[in-house]
């Protein structure tokens, strides 16, 4: 009991905090508030021997709960429940300086608009290194990649807040990528896809797209090239390179009825996420130019 209270009371100090992370990654102050919830349920089963910084355990925690929880509204194309009362957080220090810097200025609505147009894993880097000053070695496990891919998602996400968009070159590499892997899915060439694939990408798809004895997710270049090539067969040869809200991708139109979108998120020179969208709702909502 002791232990619990004396938890309880170091977490109120970092609630604060906690909640202004939570509502920049979420939009939301409900949802802020639930993942602060979820966060405290998770300290409190969890043993206080070894949380030597517990400002930054929290912050990491939390920091995971928003980013499955953005995931799971993309995944359902919600809205965040609410997007006023920004609330106003003012600079302090909490804990480790380095990592729990707090910024001075309220994010404002138009700002938060931005920030959902973005993908979770960007908002969610955007959000702790810009945001709250956390260095991308921290950042890199919350989002499930390396440092330099981390910063990347950051950058990336810096820009589009700022306006900017891919230049004409960028868009034609990605293409070129693109068209790269959809041609070596049709030639069934495995060593092909995994010069394109990074060592760590991931490939996500909807129910409607495999098998229901099949894995929604795999991850790792071997495990993606083998499961593309399983599949390569019947839809390689009906797909086709489209730009997909404004981005290379592909998409199986047997007849002309559109049935899965691939959409790709490349870093460098590597494919490092795969998301073939065959709900009908998800496909109603994306903007497809040939």
């Amino acid at each position: 009991m002791q232990e619990q209270a004396w938890l309880a009371e170091r977490f109120e100090t970092h609630r604060a905090r906690l909640r202004g992370l939570a509502f920049r990654m979420l939009g939301s102050q409900a949802e802020a508030e639930d993942a602060v919830q979820e966060t405290w349920l998770r300290l409190s089963r969890s043993t206080a021997d070894g949380l030597d910084n517990l400002g930054g355990w929290l912050t990491t925690v939390a920091a995971r709960i928003c980013l499955d929880m953005l995931r799971a509204r993309a995944a359902r194309k919600e809205e965040p429940l609410d997007t006023h009362d920004v609330p106003r957080i003012e600079p302090r220090r909490l804990g480790d300086p380095e990592s729990e810097a707090l910024t001075a200025d309220a994010v404002g609505l138009a700002l938060l608009v931005v920030l959902d147009r973005l993908t979770p894993a960007e908002r969610v880097a955007f959000v702790l290194h810009d945001m709250f000053g956390i260095p991308f070695n921290e950042i890199a496990p919350v989002v499930g990649r390396t440092p330099v891919a981390a910063k990347k998602l950051a950058s990336r996400a810096r820009a589009r807040v700022r306006g900017g968009s891919a230049s004409d070159t960028d868009l034609a590499r990605r293409r070129q990528i693109v068209e790269a892997y959809l041609a070596a899915s049709r030639e069934g060439d495995l060593n092909a896809l995994l010069v394109l694939l990074d060592p760590e990408v991931v490939r996500r798809a909807d129910r409607w797209a495999i098998p229901p004895d099949a894995p929604a997710q795999l991850r790792g270049a071997h495990e993606v090239a083998s499961g593309t090539l399983l599949y390569a067969r019947t839809a390689a040869r009906f797909a086709r390179a489209a730009l997909i809200d404004g981005t290379p991708g592909l998409v199986v139109a047997p007849l002309g009825r559109l049935r899965i979108a691939l959409t790709f998120v490349i870093e460098g020179d590597r494919i490092v996420l795969i998301d073939v969208i065959a709900d009908p709702r998800r496909l109603d909502s994306l903007t497809i130019a040939l």
